[in-house]
């Protein structure tokens, strides 16, 4: 993969950010991490490059393919979580309050959100910051979620212990979502790319990549009452894990597994 000039900078980066992030500045640098706002969600700049995206492993994860990102873009460093949500929720801006299971809200992911209530929740913080939010692309998705790494997961070809939530990840042994941020990040910075909740992508479902965008863009023709979720959960097997791991729900259905994480362009 052509990052090896980006991954130790961004190594570098992420081992020096402190916890308190400034207001994005008029530049930005591959690892940085920023916020829009003093309570707005942490981004991580992604750096430009290319990968083969998909994997021979499944129909629905080939062809691989090669994708080019053509350009550096922000990313969340987490998962959008219930404290986040319910900012939305009492600024009227989001209609839906999703339930936590009994697990607790704060920092765990919001769960139980479907494709339709996350793009709530997108517009209220693009009017926020005045900044075009959105939902990364599958391309995008995966291509953070490997943080430079052709393996099956982002540290490698097993799973191991401890490294991320699912059912067979070992660890704490509980059949609920962690707090965002429980374990250690990728190489990009970006943390719970493997397990935890799933995450809704921009992308309408088609079956295999035949045809797929190569620009990093969303694929938004096939069948767009499906929508793609990416990284798989605390309530899947390892292999669902998996960066070119891929599945799909009703754009509508709201699920005690599913959440989400938002991406921006750059300017």
């Amino acid at each position: 993969m052509r990052l090896a000039k980006h991954l130790s900078s961004v190594f570098g980066l992420c081992a020096t950010a402190s916890a308190a992030f400034a207001q994005a500045p008029a530049a930005h640098e591959p690892g940085e991490v920023f916020r829009d706002c003093a309570d707005c969600e942490e981004l991580v700049v992604v750096p430009p490059g290319e990968y083969d995206m998909g994997s021979p492993d499944k129909p629905s994860e080939g062809p691989v393919h090669r994708v080019v990102i053509g350009k550096p873009f922000a990313i969340g460093r987490r998962e959008v979580t219930f404290a986040e949500w319910d900012q939305c929720v009492a600024a009227s801006a989001c209609k839906y309050s999703p339930s936590d299971q009994g697990w607790g809200r704060g920092e765990r992911p919001v769960i139980n959100i479907s494709w339709d209530d996350a793009q709530e929740f997108i517009a209220w913080l693009s009017k926020k910051t005045g900044q075009a939010y959105r939902l990364p692309s599958e391309a995008e998705w995966e291509y953070a979620a490997r943080g430079g790494a052709n393996s099956p997961y982002w540290w490698g070809k097993e799973v191991g212990t401890g490294r991320a939530k699912c059912e067979d990840c070992g660890g704490d042994g509980a059949r609920q979502t962690v707090p965002t941020g429980s374990f250690r990040p990728n190489a990009f910075g970006l943390y719970d790319t493997a397990g935890n909740a799933a995450e809704w992508v921009q992308d309408c479902w088609n079956p295999t990549y035949r045809g797929a965008p190569r620009d990093g863009s969303a694929w938004t023709t096939g069948d767009c009452s499906l929508r793609v979720l990416r990284g798989g959960s605390f309530a899947n097997k390892a292999t669902y894990l998996r960066s070119a791991a891929r599945f799909r729900y009703d754009h509508d259905v709201r699920y005690y597994a599913n959440g989400f994480r938002v991406a921006r362009d750059l300017k």
